[in-house]
């Protein structure tokens, strides 16, 4: 019989990395052909905006959430179950709950993070108590050995396994030229590419203040920004922050696109720029599609995204915060489309070894069957 397992883990709605993972999962034909699969959504948010709020009706909805997982842990009888937890605040409290209430029914637990922050709560008194617990009899899964820092107080190395996340491979039509209703003529200016919500911490003042030190250094570039509108900064505040700088002409904010809209962006660029600092950032799946779309790349070490991009092979990493450095790289990139090209080869042929979906099913998988 095949040994059966209990994924409770974050799925659409709302759609955020670590949801998409899930659903990957969910639908993975190796890993559900491989063991008993059932699967309870971890997620209480209806939105991307309600993730972190409380109130009642999520309260409700929690306790809803306890009863489900008691209910299917005693029909179900796993041999193992998954939880995709938050790593600190409240959302971390809600998970305790969750996975104490999994060890008190007697399960085999192994938690896979898309997240991190244990380091940064760790020496409070409470959360350092609650740490100890959470992790004792448990195994972990990490998406980048980058981030064994944030939990080496608590789990010995021997307890965590490391598997980088995964996309599907894009269809050979999507690489195909397709319609672009480009803001720029089609000449040889070289497009750079920012695509993530246009939030502060995801880099977009980072990068346009860079963008700015380019200009006035007389580097040519059109620069295609692709997300959706936030409380921090809508359309509106982004084209100030644009004509403050100088740049209108040159950056153009297109919205938030899916598809083959977004394909055709990915298409049209040259460089792929992603300047985080967001503090929860782990593993972007958005630097997945560049090196897919053959892009060099150029991030911050913030997180996991070491463990993706190859400094200097498949692109660059620069320090947080520093639109000069940033600038300097990306300066390197449009002064030699030689080495734009190696970059993005290499980068395709590191997506095709380590970042597939395929990939991920099996490596996940393999993890799944050593903790059963």
């Amino acid at each position: 019989m095949k040994p059966k397992i209990l994924f409770i883990m974050h799925m659409p709605p709302p759609v955020h990395g670590a949801a998409m993972v899930g659903q990957y999962i969910h639908d993975s034909k190796l890993i559900n052909g491989e063991f008993d699969c059932h699967y309870i959504n971890l997620t209480t948010a209806k939105n991307l905006q309600d993730i972190g709020k409380v109130g009642m009706r999520k309260l409700f909805d929690f306790f809803k959430l306890l009863r489900k997982i008691r209910h299917e842990v005693k029909v179900v009888k796993p041999q193992l179950v998954y939880v995709t937890p938050n790593a600190c605040g409240g959302a971390f409290y809600k998970d305790f709950v969750v996975v104490q209430m999994l060890k008190r029914l007697g399960c085999q637990v192994v938690v896979h993070y898309h997240n991190k922050g244990v380091v940064t709560r760790q020496d409070r008194r409470l959360d350092n108590a609650l740490y100890r617990r959470f992790f004792k009899d448990i195994k972990v899964i990490l998406l980048s050995e980058c981030l064994y820092d944030d939990v080496k107080k608590y789990v010995k190395r021997d307890n965590v396994f490391v598997c980088g996340n995964g996309i599907p491979s894009a269809s050979i039509e999507s690489f195909v030229s397709a319609p672009f209703d480009a803001a720029f003529p089609e000449d040889k200016i070289p497009h750079l590419l920012f695509l993530s919500n246009l939030l502060i911490s995801k880099g977009v003042v980072v990068l346009l203040d860079a963008l700015k030190i380019l200009k006035e250094k007389g580097s040519r570039f059109a620069c295609d920004f692709v997300g959706g509108e936030t409380v921090e900064m809508d359309a509106a505040m982004f084209q100030a922050e644009v004509v403050k700088r100088g740049l209108e002409g040159m950056v153009v904010y297109h919205g938030r696109k899916y598809g083959k809209d977004k394909e055709a962006f990915l298409n049209a660029a040259d460089i792929f720029v992603f300047p985080t600092f967001y503090h929860n950032e782990c593993f972007p799946l958005v630097l997945l599609e560049a090196m897919q779309h053959r892009l060099p790349c150029v991030s911050t070490t913030e997180g996991g995204i070491p463990g993706i991009i190859d400094e200097g092979k498949t692109g660059f990493l620069v320090p947080k915060y520093n639109a000069a450095i940033l600038a300097n790289k990306i300066e390197f990139l449009l002064s030699d489309s030689a080495m734009r090209q190696r970059m993005g080869e290499a980068g395709r042929e590191k997506f095709e070894k380590e970042f597939t979906l395929e990939v991920f099913e099996k490596r996940m998988a393999k993890i799944l069957k050593i903790c059963v």
